[in-house]
């Protein structure tokens, strides 16, 4: 009998990933189109069809050998009736996706949130190793996060939940793009590390950090990991950025006690620099810590594969 095999599709608002994967995990194929949000919401479902042409005619397999398809999009995703209840990035508003790619396809379709579906893929077939408890944030531009409870995603009601980004951990700090003030978003994500690296570099002229760039406008997230054993303006930088992730990960581990935090992101690159101090720090702040099985801190493997493994794996749960 052979294995099931599902496409799950990666929406982003520059590029369309997708890949075929079986039930076992195993990357068939994949590939990319151009998403072409200025050519409107007909072409850009077009797109979608062109990308699973392309899948199926590099793998050698026809729709009949698909079970489903399934697919993550960035923004307010309402997953049971399959619908786009607003995604910026793409001027999508209540665009009922699921049911217009099935009438061009054949095959039932799955849609939910990207950062939800990348969580389920690290889940099922990456860092997570096929917990049925666990949290990721994606530690990028913002922070993105997807919930995996008893195996099942926590989307909240209509998907507009799981935001976890956008809880405050300090009054009236510092502003989130979300127009609320304190965010995790605001102090963990790589942008925040960006202002926060800026700010110290102009506070302290003599630091080694300048050594790492020409100008200010090159500061990355990744310019203090690099300085942080060399200079006191890096390591201040870094333990700071630590202990803000350390406790928005205490409290992630306190409401909903995972049984494994996944980062993933530009800054998760900086893999045990960053998870062995998370780890130390978690094991010592959440409730009854070690009273209870360890919460283990990791960081993401899929990569940049995450979302279509996600999608994939977002037709598996059914």
């Amino acid at each position: 009998m052979s294995l099931k095999k599902y496409v799950g599709i990666d929406f982003g608002g520059t590029s369309i990933k997708g890949g075929i994967v079986d039930e076992n995990g195993t990357l068939i194929v994949k590939n990319s189109v151009l998403t072409e949000v200025d050519k409107g919401q007909v072409q850009m479902i077009d797109n979608i069809v062109t990308l699973i042409e392309k899948l199926l005619e590099e793998s050698s397999l026809k729709m009949d050998d698909i079970a489903s398809v399934g697919m993550g999009i960035p923004g307010v995703v309402d997953s049971k009736l399959g619908q786009v209840v607003l995604a910026c990035n793409l001027r999508w508003e209540k665009v009922n996706v699921a049911t217009e790619l099935e009438k061009i396809i054949g095959k039932k379709v799955f849609v939910s949130n990207d950062a939800n579906v990348a969580a389920l893929g690290e889940v099922k077939f990456g860092a997570g190793g096929g917990r049925e408890n666990a949290v990721m944030l994606t530690l990028g531009t913002g922070v993105g996060s997807g919930i995996i409870a008893n195996g099942k995603l926590l989307e909240g009601h209509k998907g507009a939940g799981a935001e976890l980004g956008h809880a405050v951990m300090v009054m009236n700090g510092e502003e989130c793009t979300c127009g609320r003030r304190g965010c995790i978003e605001a102090y963990v994500s790589a942008s925040a590390l960006i202002r926060d690296t800026k700010r110290a570099m102009n506070a302290n002229p003599d630091s080694k950090l300048w050594q790492g760039v020409n100008s200010i406008g090159d500061v990355d997230a990744k310019l203090s990991f690099d300085y942080c054993e060399v200079d006191e303006t890096a390591k201040t930088l870094v333990d700071n950025y630590i202990k803000y992730l350390g406790d928005a990960l205490a409290s992630v581990g306190n409401i909903f006690r995972p049984e494994v935090i996944i980062l993933g992101g530009g800054v998760s690159y900086q893999e045990n620099r960053l998870t062995d101090p998370l780890q130390e720090y978690i094991d010592n702040t959440v409730f009854a810590g070690k009273l209870l099985d360890q919460i283990i801190v990791t960081t993401a493997k899929l990569k940049n594969d995450a979302g279509i493994y996600g999608a994939a794996a977002l037709c598996m749960l059914g």
